[in-house]
């Protein structure tokens, strides 16, 4: 890692959409399909509202899908696919129902239940999108099979999370490592490995779901307890290395210490940066990257948004604000080559940042 400044990139705000007066928690380009690039969802309330980002900074909303649940509030979205690559969305929030979208007719195509408590965050495997990750307020990871709608695993017990989840993530090239984080100040390290015979058979179950043989999955390969005093909402690999974000003004890089077996370690976390992010200590306030890990953008409780090439310097290399922006920033959406930023604010607003021609040109 380099501790020099690159030269700043210039960032124009191009675009606000106010959805409603509601918080809106939720935001995520489709980087699972180059073809749908440009398009992103969010989710607030009870609504989950697709749009297309078009050139001079245009938006578009393609289509909205409104929850019969009203008191539904949800918080989290993600993209997935189906077997003939049609979109998909996968969004939850309170109520801990995991709602499944078909995106080429908008509507409802399946439900998953399960969870205890609400459920924080999803994530969809990049190389195998039919498999998702759910955090919950129960204290428990699930792995479900979006294909066959059975819940796989269940990440809880004795050496789990002792509080809310709110954070978990795929690792980029091991498909059976994940991480996840929560409430407790621990982020934790599983693997899927001795499991795996339960995903594979998920991929062609034909029977009820309530009949899969789910497996519970008590003890990770690694708990980090030292990283963070506080909660820990959101946490992301970068490569074998690990970005995690509390309450602290800060993001951080870390390189987790080799597991020896048996939960245990040859020692501490190696902390490795820190990137600084000013006004940024309320929790659920989650980071986002570009699919190449090359831009990291985060926002704070002032609406503005703080950008950092996590691979080259823990220094940020431009700060986006305008004085109509001052709504605490839930989450931020970068685009698939960085250079469109979203993010999505309490005041139920959505603001779209484009690089500007003279920066793409000098890149």
């Amino acid at each position: 890692m380099s501790g020099k400044k690159k030269r700043d990139r210039e960032y124009k705000c191009t675009n606000r959409l106010q959805e409603s007066k509601r918080p809106l928690y939720g935001l995520a380009f489709n980087l699972t399909d180059a073809r749908y690039k440009n398009v992103f969802a969010s989710v607030g309330i009870n609504r989950v509202t697709v749009y297309k980002c078009l050139p001079q900074g245009e938006v578009t909303v393609l289509q909205a899908y409104v929850d019969e649940d009203k008191d539904e509030n949800f918080y989290t979205v993600c993209w997935s696919c189906d077997d003939f690559g049609c979109p998909m969305l996968a969004v939850s929030g309170s109520h801990g129902v995991i709602r499944i979208i078909d995106c080429s007719q908008f509507r409802l195509q399946k439900s998953f239940t399960g969870h205890g408590g609400s459920v924080n965050e999803l994530r969809v495997q990049p190389q195998k999108p039919e498999l998702l990750l759910s955090a919950s307020k129960d204290e428990s990871v699930r792995l479900w099979n979006i294909k066959t709608g059975v819940c796989v695993l269940i990440l809880a017990g004795s050496a789990a999370h002792r509080n809310e989840v709110l954070s978990v993530d795929f690792h980029p090239s091991d498909m059976k490592k994940i991480l996840s984080c929560g409430m407790d100040s621990s982020i934790k390290i599983w693997s899927l490995k001795d499991f795996w015979r339960y995903v594979e058979m998920s991929f062609t179950w034909d029977g009820l779901r309530t009949d899969f043989p789910t497996k519970y999955v008590q003890f990770p390969l690694l708990s980090a307890f030292d990283v963070h005093n506080n909660y820990v909402d959101c946490a992301r690999w970068l490569g074998d290395l690990v970005l995690s974000k509390s309450v602290d003004n800060e993001i951080v890089l870390w390189k987790p210490p080799k597991v020896l077996g048996n939960g245990h370690s040859d020692g501490s976390v190696d902390v490795l940066q820190k990137y600084a992010v000013p006004e940024c200590d309320i929790w659920f306030m989650k980071f986002s990257m570009d699919f190449h890990c090359t831009t990291l953008t985060i926002g704070n409780r002032e609406g503005k948004i703080f950008v950092f090439e996590p691979q080259n310097s823990p220094l940020a290399i431009t700060k986006l604000g305008t004085p109509q922006c001052k709504s605490p920033v839930r989450q931020t959406a970068t685009s698939f080559d960085g250079s469109t930023i979203l993010c999505c604010c309490e005041d139920g607003s959505i603001w779209r940042w484009d690089l500007s021609t003279a920066s793409s040109k000098d890149e």
